[in-house]
C-alpha cells in the first residue's frame, strides 16, 4: 500500500495554515492581538493564514502560543496525525496531556526499560498505544465511580443530618 501523504512544500503550507487558521479563530482574540503575541507583522500573519507563505517552526508555535493552543502538542498532532486530528483537539484538555504525556513518554521508557529499551520493536507500537489508552479510560471509569460514591454518600449524610 503506498503512502499517500502529501510532504510537498505546498500541502504542508496548506495544512498548516489551515491549523493556525482554525487555532486563531478559535482563540476568540483579535488576529493583531495574536499577531502582536506571536511577534509577527499583521500582513505576516495574514500570508501565512492564507497560506500565502509558509510559516517558520518558530512562528507556528509563537501562533499556536498566543491563540492559547498548546503549541507542542498540536505541532506533534499535525506532523503525525494531519490537521485534522490537530484541529479536533484544539482548546481541549486532551491536547494538553497529550503534550505533556509526549514530553514525559520517552523518559518514562527510559527508566521503566532501562538496558531493555533497545530491544523495543516498531511493530508494538499500535498495541501498546490501544493499552495506554485502555488504562486510561479504566482510569476515568474508576475516577468518576469515586466521584459518584463519594457525592451518594456525603449526600446520604447530609439527608441524615437534616432528620
Amino acid at each position: 500500500m503506498a503512502d499517500e501523504t502529501d510532504y510537498s512544500e505546498e500541502g504542508i503550507r496548506l495544512g498548516l495554515a489551515r491549523l493556525l487558521t482554525a487555532a486563531v479563530d478559535a482563540s476568540g482574540r483579535a488576529k493583531c492581538e495574536v499577531a502582536a503575541d506571536a511577534r509577527l507583522h499583521k500582513d505576516a500573519l495574514r500570508r501565512v493564514l492564507q497560506a500565502e507563505r509558509s510559516a517558520t517552526l518558530g512562528e507556528a508555535l509563537r501562533i499556536l502560543e498566543a491563540s492559547r493552543a498548546t503549541p507542542r502538542a498540536h505541532l506533534l498532532l499535525f506532523l503525525v496525525c494531519g490537521e485534522d486530528q490537530a484541529i479536533d483537539w484544539l482548546q481541549s484538555d486532551l491536547a494538553e496531556f497529550f503534550e505533556e504525556f509526549s514530553a514525559e513518554f520517552p523518559q518514562a521508557l527510559q527508566r521503566s526499560l532501562g538496558d531493555n529499551v533497545g530491544d523495543v520493536k516498531s511493530r508494538w507500537a499500535k498495541g501498546t498505544a490501544n493499552r495506554v489508552a485502555r488504562m486510561l479510560a479504566d482510569h476515568i471509569n474508576e475516577l468518576a465511580r469515586k466521584d459518584q460514591f463519594l457525592g451518594d454518600f456525603l449526600a446520604g449524610g447530609q439527608d441524615t443530618a437534616n432528620v
